[in-house]
């Protein structure tokens, strides 16, 4: 779009070439599906049924079933919703339906490019500057147990500690039959 700002500030931020130019292909492959113009969530399903009259074909073995019936299907609010389509239907928005699956697995690739470009900053292997005359700081390591340690960052609690927090001690030695 003209008058757009990249976003992506390529004069901060390096990103190797492989991953700009598998970027670049998933971003044509995105344009191409904005071209169509149409994306539609959910499935389209073919379904067969029985009815309820014993004597037709669909109860004989083997049965021959009454459809083919497509329903589109998705999900709203956590509830399905669903539509029956006709034939004519199916054919016009089972491309839609593809669309959106396909940008679903281009928009997953392009968060992994861009995961594995921000892991790959070599900004993040830089240790902290210090002062001159000043030794550098010890990298911190994590601790080798977890225990009361880990809650009060290693100094004694101020906290008295709760009568309800106490162990229940029983002697489980001695049984009395």
């Amino acid at each position: 779009m003209p008058g757009t700002e990249d976003l992506c500030h390529p004069e901060t931020v390096r990103v190797a070439a492989v991953h700009q130019a598998e970027a670049e292909k998933i971003a044509a492959e995105l344009a191409a599906i904005a071209r169509t113009g149409m994306v539609l969530p959910g499935s389209i399903t073919v379904r067969r049924t029985r009815c309820g009259r014993r004597n037709c074909a669909c109860h004989a073995d083997p049965p021959r079933l009454h459809g083919p019936y497509w329903q589109w299907t998705r999900k709203i609010a956590a509830k399905t919703t669903g539509r029956w389509l006709s034939a004519d239907q199916h054919r016009d928005y089972q491309a839609w339906v593809d669309n959106d699956r396909r940008l679903r697995e281009l928009l997953a690739r392009l968060e992994a490019l861009g995961a594995a470009a921000f892991d790959a900053d070599p900004r993040w292997e830089r240790r902290p500057r210090t002062r001159p005359g000043q030794p550098p700081e010890p990298e911190r390591q994590p601790p080798d147990h977890v225990d009361d340690d880990r809650l009060t960052c290693g100094r004694q609690s101020s906290q008295t500690p709760f009568a309800q927090l106490r162990p229940k001690r029983e002697d489980l030695s001695s049984s009395e039959n």
